[in-house]
């Protein structure tokens, strides 16, 4: 009797051993992990959730961000077509360095940028996908030349990521996931071909808007960009496209 207990046990022992084996193996078979990404929290003054209106948490499969991977994650990015957002860009040299606030305004093909100087001039830039208009604020004289497909970006100061894109894989030479600001972002560190200046990104998963940028010549950083962590979107109905003279060119 006794033998026969024993047995008994010993046959439960070696069943819990195999299902807990096997619940083990078999969740790292048949489950993936789906860490979440977390958006920014709606807060006063209009700015926005989610542009589906959803309140719950969004999770994104995770791919691992290596030189090989990170074209196609960015690639997998867009812009919104509709926000209001506002950075700081600084410029540093020996002995000195400025500071730019701006403000952007970007409505379907419409981009208006509003940047203010240490001095306090404030300069206008307004464009299309094919004009673009300027002028200091106060004047009502403004002059125009052909819009290019980087102009939004040449306007608002900050480099475009998007040309990480087109360069040789050797050329990108640090990836990865970080946090800046409490903002889920890829990060990348390009050095093209030829060149002594290294160039950090910070995109943002959420968006696929530019939240920070760095760039370093010879170890010393020369530029430096970083945006609020909040964005209106879609852009506010009271932006303004218009003309110093009152010529209406977009409407929100």
């Amino acid at each position: 009797m006794e033998q026969k207990n024993r047995l008994i046990i010993a046959i439960i022992i070696t069943c819990l051993i195999v299902v807990a084996i096997f619940a083990s193996f078999g969740r790292s078979i048949f489950l993936v992990e789906i860490p979440p990404v977390e958006l920014p929290s709606p807060q006063d003054g209009g700015l926005s959730a989610p542009e589906d209106g959803s309140s719950d948490s969004v999770e994104y499969w995770q791919i691992e961000v290596t030189p090989e991977t990170v074209q196609s994650i960015l690639a997998t990015l867009s812009r919104p077509s509709s926000y209001y957002r506002e950075l700081t860009v600084e410029t540093i040299w020996d002995g000195g360095s400025s500071s730019v606030a701006v403000q952007v305004w970007q409505d379907g093909g419409w981009n208006h940028t509003r940047q203010t100087f240490d001095s306090g001039l404030v300069r206008h830039d307004l464009s299309s996908q094919d004009t673009q208009y300027f002028w200091y604020e106060g004047d009502g004289v403004w002059e125009t030349v052909p819009a290019s497909w980087n102009s939004a970006d040449l306007s608002q100061r900050i480099p475009t990521y998007e040309t990480v894109l087109a360069l040789q894989k050797e050329e990108i030479i640090e990836t990865g996931y970080e946090s800046k600001d409490g903002v889920a972002c890829v990060y990348v560190v390009a050095q093209p071909e030829g060149s002594t200046q290294y160039t950090r990104y910070w995109v943002r998963t959420d968006n696929g808007l530019l939240h920070a940028a760095q760039q370093e010549r010879q170890g010393q950083v020369v530029y430096r960009m970083t945006a609020a962590p909040l964005i209106q979107t879609p852009c506010p109905a009271t932006a303004s496209f218009v003309l110093p003279d009152g010529t209406v060119l977009h409407t929100p």
